[in-house]
This record gives C-alpha cells, structure tokens and sequence, in this order.
C-alpha cells in the first residue's frame, strides 16, 4: 500500500512541475482551464448579484487561503495569526472543512478527537494553539456552532477559504510560496486556483498578500498587485523535534543516524530539502499524498525499524496509531514547522481587525481580557 501510495505523490510532483511552465503538457489542457475560469467567473457574479448567499458573522471574520493548488502554507500561518492574536488578548476561534476526514458531521476539534473526525490540519491547529476549532462540509456551520458553543470568541479564522465565498469575510489573506503564480494559467493548465491579479468583482479580492519562502531563499515573484499590500514570512524547521509523548530532542542530537523521512504533505520533497538543510542525513525518503488515510502510516511502522521523521500535520495520525499499538512503539520524530511573518504583517492585521470590528459592535470593537 506503501508503495502505491508513493507513486500517489510522485504523480502529483510530476503534475506540479507541468503546471510551473507553459510546455506541451499544459497548452492541451489549457481549453479546460477556460471553462474552469468560466465557471469560476460565474460563481462569483452569483456572489456579487446576491443570487447566491453570503452569510455575515456578527464577529470579524479573517480568511487565510490560496490562489496556488497545494501547500502553500495556508495552516502555518493560520496558526501564527492564531498565536499572535491571543497575545494580543484576541479570543480567536478556527473553522476549516477539514479535508481527509470521513465523518459527515459539525465537529468540534478537541486533543482527542480522532483524525478522521477532524481532519489533520485542523487537529494540527487545535493542538498548536489551544483555540476552539470546529468543522463541517459547510464552513458557515462550523463558524455558527463554535459561536454557540464558545460565545466569548471575538474573532474567526477560516482555514483555506480564499474560494469559499458562502462566508462573508471581513480580511481575505493571499498565501503564496516559492512558486509564485507557477506558468500563470489555471487549473488543470497551471497552479492557480483563480485569475492572477486578481479582480475586484463584488469585493471578493483579497485585502493582503503574504508572501513565504524558506530560510536563505527569495520571495516569490509575480504576486504583487498594484494598491495591495505584500508581506513575506520566513518558513523554517525548528531546531527540535516532537516525540509521541511530548519528549524533545535537539536535531543535532540526530545528525548522524540514518532516517528514514516521510511526508503526507502537498509537496513533500519541500521538507526533505529542509531536513537536509539542517545537516540531517536522510537514508529513505517516502513522499505520500497529501491528507494520506491511517492506514498508510500503519502500514510504514509495522514494515520500518526506525528512527522515522515526519511533519507536525503527519504526527497527528502517526503518534495516535503508536500510541494505541500493543507493541514496542517505533522511535517517530516530528519536527514543527515555524513561519515568521515581518512585523508589518501584523500592524496591518491590527489596524483592519479593528476596524472590521465596528461593523461588528462596539462590544467587539476591541480584545479584552478575561
């Protein structure tokens, strides 16, 4: 299953690298992208006419998503604002459709809800941050019930919302990586998600852009649009890693030893690099699709000897099937995955939360303490 789960992510890297440029492969399958722009393009008009509806919150309600298709880095800075804004004395509380998972129902995340109820990356949030996480198949359920269950929370972050317009936002956030707009085409031809610039039909362009990229590497280009702000954040591995009981250990501690790396991550060769970077030695690499069922990661520790490392958002299953394993568990390290925005990101996140915040009342116009 392993196996076939690796030629999985191997299709997708193969796929990723077509949409970087403009060769044969794509120009066949540009007609396609232009009924999907299309579409899209309706959709919106829905949104923009009233014909389709868009539910307003009574607190403000931030949207973190993506132009690009995958891993962009849409969670890690959902987890940064997250943090950031209880610093500041914000309740924030997350909603996400919460990809991968099999339950139907609204959830809300706790330590211990299984990943198929949650879905990795909300549980990942949760788990980072402490704040009330729920998710549904429709967002604006999951953002009713955790206001109902949590009244106190004074501001929304939607996970991977940049397309979701049934969520009336109040900030929209741009993620972009390394790849920038890839060859500039729509999907199933290029990368993009929707038009790159983007416009302002019905209000729906986003109202910041973050540009991420790696430690010692540039900023992306072909993301900035005239009279929308552009921030970057540094995307870097830890100088630690996480054990399935919250043990840490410095990297440096496993230089040396022969890991075997895994990830179930939208590019996982991402990881690798940076794995390598911080002078590991890396014997095996197994790339896995993004949002891979548990029984993969079974399936690796019953056949590995270990040491395995992986990701924060793979550990989510990974530590729970070790934990309930009736044997010796296998030695598994992960290794979080820190962003840090530039301090301009977020005074402008300041400055737009309050000010979307007197639409909201005077009752939330501003954080307070407990």
């Amino acid at each position: 299953m392993a196996t076939t789960r690796e030629g999985s992510a191997g299709r997708q890297a193969r796929w990723q690298a077509i949409a970087q440029r403009r060769g044969l492969y794509a120009w066949l399958l540009r007609p396609i992208s232009w009924i999907y722009g299309a579409l899209m393009a309706l959709r919106k008009l829905g949104y923009a006419w009233g014909l389709l509806k868009s539910h307003q919150l009574p607190v403000p309600v931030i949207v973190v998503g993506n132009v690009v298709v995958g891993g962009a880095g849409k969670t890690p800075t959902v987890i940064a604002l997250v943090q950031y804004l209880q610093t500041q004395g914000w309740r924030p509380g997350v909603v996400s459709r919460g990809y991968g998972r099999t339950s139907k129902l609204v959830v809300e995340v706790t330590a211990v809800t299984p990943a198929a109820d949650s879905g990795d990356e909300p549980a990942l949030i949760q788990r980072a941050t402490g704040a009330p996480v729920f998710v549904a198949r429709q967002r604006v359920a999951a953002a009713q019930a955790l206001l109902k269950m949590h009244p106190k929370v004074n501001v929304l972050l939607c996970d991977d919302g940049l397309q979701h317009l049934a969520l009336a936002r109040d900030i929209a956030i741009a993620v972009f990586d390394e790849r920038g707009c890839g060859n500039g085409w729509l999907l199933p031809a290029g990368l993009l998600r929707e038009p790159w610039p983007p416009s302002n039909c019905g209000g729906y362009r986003p109202d910041v852009v973050l540009r991420q990229y790696r430690e010692g590497a540039q900023p992306p280009d072909m993301v900035s649009v005239p009279g929308l702000p552009v921030f970057n954040a540094v995307r870097r591995l830890a100088q630690h890693a996480v054990g399935q009981h919250g043990q840490r250990i410095a990297l440096e501690q496993l230089k040396g030893q022969a890991l075997t790396a895994m990830a179930g991550i939208a590019r996982p060769s991402v990881f690798f690099d940076m794995l390598r970077a911080r002078g590991l030695t890396l014997a095996r690499e197994l790339p896995l699709p993004d949002h891979v069922e548990p029984a993969v990661y079974t399936a690796l520790q019953q056949s590995e000897t270990g040491p395995l490392i992986c990701t924060e958002k793979d550990a989510v299953k990974c530590f729970a099937l070790t934990n309930e394993a009736d044997h010796a568990p296998i030695q598994i390290w992960a290794v979080p995955l820190e962003l840090v925005p530039e301090s301009g990101f977020f005074a402008a996140m300041d400055a737009r939360l309050l000010s979307a915040s007197v639409r909201c009342g005077a009752v939330n116009e501003r954080p307070t303490s407990d």
